[in-house]
C-alpha cells in the first residue's frame, strides 16, 4: 500500500453537512477536505478512518455523476475498528440507529451494524480484509 487509499467509496446525501456531523461525531471518522460552493453547498468532502477514505457530496446537484447515480443507494460500508463495543456505545450516545449489537461472528470478527441519517448501512468490526485466510 502506498499510504494513499486506492479505492474510495463515494456516498451522496441530501444534507451533506448533517452527514459530515454524524459520521464524525457518531462514527468517529475524521474530516479532511471540505469544498463548498459560494452558497455553502458541499461540493466534495473527504472523511478518513485509518488509511481509508470515504468521499461524499450532495444529491441533486446535476452533472454526469449525479445523473448516473440517479436514486441509487443506500450503500454498505465496512470499517475496521479495534473495539466494536466501545465504538457502538459512542455511536448510540450520538444518536445513531443501531441495527445489530456487537456480536462475535463465525469468521472470527466482532462487529455491529448501524444506519446513517440517509439509510446507508455501516458495519464496524475487527475483521481486516486481506488478512489470514485470504488467497
Amino acid at each position: 500500500m502506498t499510504g494513499v487509499p486506492t479505492i474510495c467509496p463515494v456516498l451522496r446525501y441530501r444534507d451533506p453537512h448533517a452527514a459530515v456531523r454524524q459520521l464524525t461525531e457518531a462514527f468517529g471518522l475524521t474530516r479532511g477536505a471540505l469544498y463548498e460552493s459560494e452558497d455553502g453547498t458541499v461540493l466534495h468532502a473527504e472523511l478518513a478512518h485509518g488509511d481509508g477514505v470515504v468521499m461524499l457530496g450532495g444529491r441533486g446537484r446535476g452533472g454526469v455523476f449525479d445523473e448516473a447515480m440517479g436514486a441509487g443507494g443506500p450503500v454498505g460500508v465496512y470499517v475496521v475498528v479495534e473495539d466494536p463495543d466501545a465504538h457502538c456505545e459512542r455511536a448510540r450516545a450520538a444518536g445513531a440507529e443501531i441495527l445489530t449489537a456487537p456480536a462475535d461472528q463465525p469468521y472470527g470478527s466482532r462487529d455491529y451494524m448501524a444506519r446513517d441519517i440517509e439509510g446507508n448501512i455501516w458495519t464496524f468490526g475487527t475483521y481486516a480484509p486481506g488478512g489470514e485466510g485470504e488467497g
